[in-house]
C-alpha cells in the first residue's frame, strides 16, 4: 500500500511542477510565497518548491523510509 501511495504523492508533485502556471490560474497568486521568495514569480516558484517536497516525500514514503525520516527530523527535539 505505501508503494501506491507514494507513487501517487510523486505523480503529484511532478504534476505540480510541470504545470505551475495552470495551478497559479486556478489557485491564484499566495501572498505568503510573493512575500517571502520574489516579487513576480513567488507564487510560480513556492508552487514548484512544493511539488519538489512531495516527490520526495513520495520517494520516502514509496520506500518504505518513513519511520526512519520522521526520526531523524524529529530526533533534536525528543533527544534526552
Amino acid at each position: 500500500m505505501h508503494i501506491i501511495l507514494g507513487i501517487l504523492t510523486m505523480a503529484l508533485g511532478v504534476y505540480m511542477v510541470l504545470k505551475t502556471e495552470k495551478i497559479l490560474k486556478n489557485w491564484g497568486r499566495s501572498s505568503f510565497f510573493e512575500r517571502n521568495l520574489g516579487t513576480e514569480g513567488g507564487s510560480r516558484l513556492g508552487y514548484k518548491l512544493l511539488g519538489l517536497l512531495l516527490i520526495f516525500l513520495g520517494l520516502v514514503i514509496m520506500l518504505g523510509m518513513s519511520s526512519n525520516f520522521l526520526q531523524f527530523i524529529l530526533s533534536p527535539l525528543i533527544r534526552g
